[in-house]
């Protein structure tokens, strides 16, 4: 396997490969890594789809990627997915993934054409003081705390180990803006791993300008399962492609001989029953190791979701594989010992009640029932104990919603302290009480409060997820294993708890897609480049725009570098003379 960019492999068409016909491929984990592997393994692969055996522990497809009106509870989504457009994998798959919308496109076009017509971003970011826009909004205010973040991509990845954030920055970055945007979109807290942060400071760095208001986002028309699975269950229906849901992987027996890794046995639990599928060489074996979804408990408008610690199918699979070879990784860095302050539950509102409608109108300046884009992405709550964020997007955001019914995510980021308004954990709250503490960070006047909370006007769904963070937490090599273990021949790990050669970022679609390319380009030696990460870091416009949005739109001139005085001035004198004025320029530095 080796990596492309530019358009000329884009487009190409890999040979077959040799012997694909005496090969099946047995997929753990129907979740978006395992439905991706199923599509290269056909498109690329050139695999026939009757030899692809998708394994999947629940009733449904789609891991994290999903989207259900739960019968008799409602409308239920656990988190939300952000697009960018340089999603290099995932576009790749979807241009051969046909529309369920639109005639003769794929999705990817009519994910296009979507955001064409209407395209992302967010009149207000940050609320305060019951419903007020923060006033500085839009600005990161980082002043000298932008030094830091330039430290933090100049110090190597190996010299950061396993670092919190909280070890890396200053008292006075975590006051920023610019942290409270990061922390609640991308679920950061400061006890994560510094190594992880800085691999998305570099990875989206072309975004930096997008940040504050979102226009750097896309997303779907509905909620993902619609959107985004459903298409790929379809194309890999037309391919006859064995799906097989109720069924957990327990364990996969792998031999150790002669510098090899051959995965031997497949031990499952099908509707209760043990059973064993016995692999050869030829038989390819593609884990999704670990789940943030996984073990998800589910509370209604009257009660709170129950907490639990218990590991589902996937970890206690990684468990099982981990006991046999140290290459396999470690999943306990990434499941045991959660702070209790981690985030653990959204929730999912469905407003149907038109009086809500006002106190979200005022901050979006957007109709909720115009059929295009509302909040653009989170909206949070800086005064929230909880540290609440929610988010409207496209309405109706399930196909099943009434005309007059609005879906909002909510979560908090912060799980053991007191709302302002319910002075209970968010992970001791109803649907109801989840519901009051929003409606009074809305503004709603108190008296209304519990009126308006009510399941006759709006129906809330808490879920408690005990995994949710777990990508985040500080690591070190190889406790995440390769996509494809050292001297493996047939076993192979895909999804965001695998290693990628990459510096690609876990928490995105894109990472789920890329393990799955990369996994089956290495095990079947695909004769084409998997695309590689974008690499805005490296590009010098990128790096000098960042520097003009990071110091909040200053001039060259006005940002303290730290550097004498007297060498900048003369620095900047000898720099207007050359080429570099000209980018300088175009950054709106100078």
């Amino acid at each position: 396997m080796y990596y492309s960019n530019g358009n000329y492999e884009a487009f190409a068409r890999p040979r077959k490969p040799a012997n694909v016909d005496q090969k099946q491929a047995y997929i753990v984990g129907a979740g978006l890594a395992g439905l991706a592997a199923a599509v290269f393994l056909i498109r690329d692969g050139h695999m026939k789809g009757e030899h692809i055996h998708l394994l999947e522990e629940l009733s449904l497809a789609g891991g994290s990627l999903d989207g259900t009106n739960r019968p008799n509870v409602g409308f239920i989504t656990r988190g939300g997915r952000e697009m960018e457009n340089h999603f290099e994998c995932l576009w790749d798959m979807y241009r051969s993934i046909p529309s369920l919308e639109v005639e003769d496109a794929s999705y990817l076009d009519e994910y296009y054409w979507l955001d064409k017509d209407d395209p992302n971003s967010s009149n207000c970011r940050l609320i305060y003081d019951r419903g007020n826009r923060v006033p500085n909004d839009g600005d990161y205010t980082l002043d000298k705390s932008s030094n830091e973040l330039i430290k933090l991509v100049m110090t190597p990845e190996s010299k950061l180990g396993t670092q919190t954030i909280e070890d890396f920055f200053s008292a006075k970055f975590f006051e920023s803006n610019f942290w409270t945007y990061w922390a609640t979109m991308f679920a950061f807290e400061k006890w994560h791993s510094v190594v992880e942060m800085r691999r998305y400071t570099m990875r989206f760095i072309h975004h930096i300008d997008g940040l504050p208001d979102f226009k750097a986002l896309k997303f779907n028309k509905y909620n993902q399962y619609e959107s985004m699975v459903k298409p790929i269950l379809a194309y890999l229906k037309s391919h006859n492609v064995d799906v097989q849901y109720s069924t957990t992987v327990d364990n996969v027996q792998v031999d150790f001989a002669d510098g090899k890794k051959v995965a031997k046995k497949l031990l499952l639990t099908v509707a209760g029953q043990q059973n064993e599928i016995a692999l050869t060489e030829n038989d390819l074996v593609f884990v999704t190791n670990g789940s943030i979804t996984e073990s998800s408990t589910y509370g209604d408008h009257n009660t709170p979701a129950p907490v639990t610690t218990e590991l589902g199918g996937s970890w206690n699979l990684w468990e099982n594989l981990a006991a046999q070879s140290t290459d396999f990784g470690n999943p306990k860095v990434f499941y045991q010992d959660l702070p209790e302050k981690s985030w653990f539950v959204s929730a999912t509102a469905t407003i149907s009640n038109p009086a809500v409608e006002p106190y979200i109108e005022r901050l979006t300046k957007r109709n909720l029932h115009d059929n295009k884009i509302n909040t653009g992405g989170i909206i949070t709550i800086t005064d929230s104990n909880w540290l609440m964020s929610f988010a409207i997007h496209r309405q109706p955001h399930f196909k099943e919603q009434s005309e007059n019914e609005t879906t909002v995510w909510i979560y908090g980021l912060y799980s053991d302290t007191e709302g302002n308004y319910v002075h209970k954990k968010i992970v001791d709250c109803s649907g109801e009480e989840i519901t009051e503490e929003f409606l009074y960070h809305l503004g709603v006047p108190e008296f209304k409060i519990a009126e308006l909370a009510a399941q006759k006007s709006i129906n809330t769904v808490p879920v408690y997820m005990p995994f949710i963070t777990s990508y985040f937490m500080p690591r070190q090599k190889g406790d995440r294993p390769d996509v494809v273990p050292n001297g493996s021949v047939n076993l192979a790990f895909i999804g965001n708890f695998a290693e990628s050669p990459t510096r690609d970022t876990v928490f995105t679609t894109e990472y789920s897609v890329r393990t799955a390319m990369e996994a089956v380009y290495m095990l079947l030696d695909v004769e084409r480049g998997v695309p590689e990460v974008f690499n805005s870091i490296y590009d010098i416009r990128e790096l000098l725009k960042s520097m003009y949005y990071l110091n909040d739109k200053k001039k060259l001139d006005e940002i303290d570098l730290p550097i004498p005085k007297l060498v900048e001035k003369i620095g900047i004198s000898k720099l207007k003379k050359t080429w570099l004025a000209e980018l300088l320029e175009e950054a709106k530095l100078l």
